[in-house]
């Protein structure tokens, strides 16, 4: 969209493991001395934690499917302003959704507010200076009646493991941290299935490369197993959508050299060891990153 002021989306569902992505971003931000503006997608929901389960609440006493997947619970229209704003002039405006106890003293300290856990932040403006506008969320692909977010992104990063291995690790990390019961998390997963299919798995088939996890254990019954398959026990399918490959270069001979045991699967796809997936990916990700900054350069 942009080669003066990129965009640069991470989209997966919650759990698929789009965090793993985050930080390999983060290494190569460091590494190459580059300055992210960093976007959450929890940012761009419609509602904080209180109305968002009235809604919730109100929608099934109607019957009606809702979730955070979907059109209803997000401000698609704002978000894709905010890809174009920045593609456009380096800037825009983001906000902050506190997750934690320790993220709401964070920004209460920067902003002199009280916010609590399960509130936005104000908008604000993007400090000028930032290379690029980094997204990682639900939607950074998304589209739909009235909005396409995806055609704003100049590289675009599906996350995407198996949903059996997706559903463990999120039964897994909503006990763990939320304290949620398995029954009450298996609800949550048939609730959101309708908009899982209809907003999030379309993404994949617009993303530049995606990062699928596969597991080399038995995952059979993902409601019932309590242990998420370790890195070692998968695999990781590197697929590249074809004008991919051409804008950005790919050379499957190169990563198949640099990656130790990695194989090809297909003509479009690549095979990596699961604990091997971070090196991969900056492997793959810091010379398109690097490139577009280049481009940067040349047109300042």
């Amino acid at each position: 969209m942009s080669k003066r002021h990129p965009v640069v989306a991470v989209t997966g569902s919650s759990g698929a493991g789009t965090s793993t992505v985050k930080r390999a971003f983060e290494h190569i931000f460091s590494r190459e001395g580059i300055i992210p503006a960093v976007v959450e997608g929890d940012s761009f929901h419609r509602f904080e934690r209180g109305p968002m389960k009235q809604a919730m609440a109100e929608a099934q006493s109607r019957g009606e499917n809702f979730s955070h997947f979907g059109p209803e619970a997000n401000i698609f229209d704002k978000l894709e302003d905010l890809f174009r704003t920045y593609s456009e002039t380096g800037s825009g405006d983001r906000r902050y959704y506190l997750h934690s106890v320790e993220e709401a003293a964070e920004h209460n300290a920067r902003l002199g507010t009280s916010l609590e856990p399960g509130q936005f932040t104000p908008w604000e403006p993007i400090p000028s200076g930032t290379q690029l506008l980094f997204y990682e969320g639900l939607h950074g692909g998304v589209v739909g009646d009235g909005y396409d977010v995806a055609s704003m992104v100049d590289l675009l990063i599906g996350v995407v493991p198996i949903a059996n291995l997706e559903w463990i690790q999120k039964i897994s990390r909503d006990n763990a941290e939320r304290g949620y019961s398995a029954e009450a998390i298996v609800d949550t997963i048939l609730r959101r299935m309708p908009d899982y299919i209809n907003h999030i798995c379309p993404q994949f088939s617009l993303t530049d490369i995606n990062f699928q996890r596969v597991p080399t254990v038995d995952t059979s019954n993902p409601f019932i197993c309590r242990n998420i398959p370790t890195p070692d026990e998968s695999f990781v399918i590197i697929h590249f959508r074809k004008g991919a490959r051409e804008k950005w270069g790919i050379d499957f001979s190169y990563l198949l050299r640099m990656i130790n045991g990695s194989f090809m699967s297909s003509p479009t796809s690549i095979v990596v060891n699961g604990g091997k997936m971070g090196f991969a990916m900056e492997i793959i990700l810091t010379p398109i990153i690097h490139k577009m900054i280049e481009e940067q350069k040349k047109l300042s």
